[in-house]
């Protein structure tokens, strides 16, 4: 038996170390201890700082109750049709039964599994995200917020508290979103949510997007549309199913997954749908651009309506946010008609103004004249890329910077005003070619009057007491009193004598009108314009007989309406109601006082000649051109060198008002094109056969002057007559002559010769 081998001596170093080994390990788990003690007591005590609002206070329970969010008010044509919103952000709030139950199930499945288990905060969620997208980086798991904690992000946003801003934002909404599940019930929870969350392009809540993408309010929407609305949550921008489809149809698919995954849709019915295309009815922004101007102006009229509404009650409302319901008077397929000919027309005219302008290397002076020529943008001349508009509408382009200036410089535009004279309702505006690149509203720019003053004219001298049968001199004078002012017809016509008033007015001759304002004078002038809501202030110039005066068509349009209303003139209105989002009237439009402006009998003899004036003179293209058969009265206007083109007609039911040119006046025709008859008229020929052709429209606004036959206007005299030898031979010498002042012409020489074997 061999003897053992004696057993082998540690060494007191190895020992030593072991002991080291051991005491460092229970020392590092003694501060790690430490450590996760004071990580809780940190956390608890910022915890208890936040809840106490050492960060800013935080809305309570009551606060939370009685929460509503912000809502787009939303214009409304008169028969309900939505044309516009007004807001800080894109919403239009929708109640729980208006919410698709497969569209909740897409929105809980995808966002918060167990929503209808929390109560606000769900611990689960926490610990997905710290093992699965924490420590094993995979972002698929989703973030921990729930639905609720995501609404109080939405609502109140996240604040800047330096290097706590992450735990303290995440505390606040945990706490709020407990408070919130005690105020309000899971199914208002989701309606909060649904109102308030961002779907990108300045759209916020379900509606508003449901509304923009499919054109369908959020009660319509079926299971693949609720789908990619829901998909876009996690990324508005990534998953915007207009800018990025194939990535949205991906996202989309990924929700119904989930949905099936959570017991909502059956496999075969997930693999159905994954297989259909994603589908769009995009309506943007572009679809309410139609109406741009016109809710302008209704915007600032509701902001005045408001501000006298706070003034006699002390309540005060948020255009923006209270989502109010504005009612207009706007007829929203009259709109349609009236811009769909300005464009039409004008895009057809505008290549035959280009090739005038190259002809007259127009381009070539205002390059020389322009003072973007001094800037470094100018000389640089960069090419970009971006959208422009043309009258083809928008499109995508690449211009040089030169280019794109002579491109805007050079265009043609057009507005269209259209009222009810018996109301006063705006039943279409068009304030120019598109607001959202060209905002400027022609409809209030004031422009050359051009003929479209010399109803007016007409008008003062009826209420003078002059007849239609009345004779006005026609022959060519020069008047030194004003810088030798020799005013010509139109058509440069040689003829001499005298028209009758009314032929004057129906071919707009410039030599008898000229003679007419010396009749009538300045104070009865002034007085007609003043009424009427024209501008007074050029009434002391003869030229202003001929449109050497500037106004607006929004001014013009009532005017004309007084003719067509017997002598009564309403004011414009764009509103007749406004409600809050429960349907309380704050506002309701009262019928409007008409103001008098001339006599019946004068309206009546302006209408019949105007009505000549279509049927025979310078609005005829209405017959001839556009074959319409109404008792349609109107006059053309073209101001100095073509650069303003108008044309304004009415019924007792509508008037409408039209006007075309460039910016510049220095832009314009060279030829007759250039004309109120043949520039601005057809835009009315296109709207007014446009309603000939609409039974229901043609009916409301067509309507014939029956109050005419109570007032019978004689116009059965020769449109010219010639002088005798002894009439040529006083105007000879009157020729050399010139009125004493604005008001009254000087006697003539017969007249003189009397007056002194009289005075004699």
């Amino acid at each position: 038996m061999s003897a053992r081998k004696p057993a082998a001596r540690r060494s007191p170093s190895a020992k030593g170390k072991r002991g080291r080994k051991g005491g460092s390990g229970r020392v590092l788990l003694k501060w790690a201890l430490i450590g996760l003690a004071a990580a809780l007591i940190a956390f608890f005590s910022l915890l208890q700082a936040v809840r106490m609002g050492a960060f800013g206070a935080l809305p309570t329970e009551q606060e939370l109750g009685s929460i509503r969010s912000e809502e787009a008010t939303l214009i409304l044509a008169e028969d309900g049709t939505l044309i516009g919103k007004l807001f800080a952000k894109d919403r239009t709030n929708v109640r729980y039964k208006d919410l698709p139950q497969h569209l909740i199930d897409a929105l809980v499945s995808t966002e918060d599994a167990r929503f209808f288990q929390h109560a606000g905060v769900d611990g689960r969620s926490y610990i997905r995200v710290f093992f699965r997208t924490l420590l094993g980086r995979d972002r698929s798991g989703g973030g921990g917020s729930t639905i609720s904690q995501q609404i109080v992000k939405n609502l109140y946003g996240r604040s800047d508290h330096g290097p706590l801003t992450i735990p303290v934002n995440k505390m606040k909404e945990a706490l709020v979103a407990q408070r919130l599940e005690r105020a309000l019930s899971k199914n208002d929870v989701l309606v909060l949510y649904f109102n308030s969350v961002p779907f990108g392009e300045n759209t916020y809540g379900i509606e508003s997007a449901a509304q923009r993408f499919f054109n369908k309010p959020a009660r319509r929407l079926d299971v693949l549309e609720s789908a990619v609305l829901v998909g876009m949550l996690k990324a508005n921008t990534a998953y915007n199913p207009r800018l990025h489809p194939a990535r949205s149809k991906g996202r989309r698919d990924q929700v119904l997954e989930l949905m099936h995954e959570r017991g909502h849709l059956s496999r075969a019915k997930t693999d159905s749908l994954r297989q259909r295309p994603l589908r769009l009815d995009y309506t943007g922004g572009d679809a309410l651009d139609l109406y741009g101007y016109f809710n302008h102006q209704v915007e600032q009229e509701a902001r005045a309506i408001l501000r006298e509404a706070e003034r006699r009650t002390g309540q005060r409302h948020n255009l923006e946010k209270d989502g109010l319901r504005i009612t207009t008077t706007l007829d929203a397929g009259l709109q349609r008609m009236a811009a769909d000919a300005a464009h039409e027309h004008l895009a057809a005219m505008q290549p035959k103004l280009d090739r005038e302008l190259r002809a007259r290397k127009a381009r070539a002076a205002w390059e020389r004249g322009t003072p973007h020529r001094r800037s470094a943008r100018w000389k640089a001349d960069p090419m970009s890329a971006g959208e422009l508009y043309d009258h083809g509408g928008r499109r995508l382009d690449s211009l040089s910077h030169r280019d794109s200036l002579w491109h805007y410089h050079r265009l043609l535009h057009g507005a269209v005003l259209i009222m009810d004279p018996g109301s006063g309702a705006v039943r279409a505006w068009v304030g120019g070619n598109d607001h959202r690149y060209l905002p400027f509203d022609l409809v209030k720019a004031r422009r050359s009057a051009a003929s479209t003053i010399k109803p007016f004219v007409y008008a003062a001298a009826l209420e003078r007491g002059l007849q239609p049968c009345d004779y006005l001199d026609n022959s060519r004078r020069t008047y030194g009193a004003y810088d030798d002012w020799a005013p010509d017809n139109f058509d440069r016509d040689t003829t001499e004598g005298e028209v009758a008033l009314w032929h004057a007015l129906a071919r707009s001759l410039n030599r008898p009108t000229v003679d007419l304002y010396f009749r009538v004078g300045v104070d009865t002038l002034r007085t007609v314009l003043g009424a009427m809501g024209l501008p007074t202030k050029d009434a002391d110039k003869p030229a202003m007989a001929l449109g050497a005066t500037s106004v607006a068509l929004h001014e013009l349009v009532p005017a004309y309406g007084s003719f067509a209303q017997g002598g009564n003139r309403m004011p414009a209105r764009l509103i007749t109601r406004i409600t809050d989002a429960q349907g309380k009237v704050l506002y309701k439009a009262k019928s409007g006082r008409p103001v008098r402006t001339v006599s019946t009998e004068t309206a009546a003899g302006i209408t019949a000649m105007l009505q000549r004036a279509v049927n025979e003179g310078t609005g005829s293209a209405l017959r001839t051109r556009y074959g319409l058969s109404g008792p349609y009265a109107g006059k053309t206007g073209t101001s100095q060198d073509y650069s303003d083109a108008w044309f304004v007609a009415y019924t007792p039911s509508l008037v409408i008002g039209t006007w075309v040119g460039a910016h510049d006046p220095s832009v314009h025709f060279s030829s007759n094109l250039g004309t109120g008859g043949q520039l601005a008229l057809p835009i009315a020929g296109r709207v007014l056969r446009a309603i000939e052709s609409d039974p229901k429209r043609r009916k409301r606004y067509i309507s014939a002057f029956g109050w005419l036959t109570e007032h019978p206007i004689s116009m059965d005299c020769a449109p010219v007559r010639e002088p005798n030898l002894l009439q040529r031979l006083f105007r000879r010498h009157d020729q050399r002559e010139e009125p004493a002042d604005q008001g009254e012409r000087k006697p003539g020489l017969l007249e003189r010769l009397f007056k002194k074997r009289k005075d004699g």
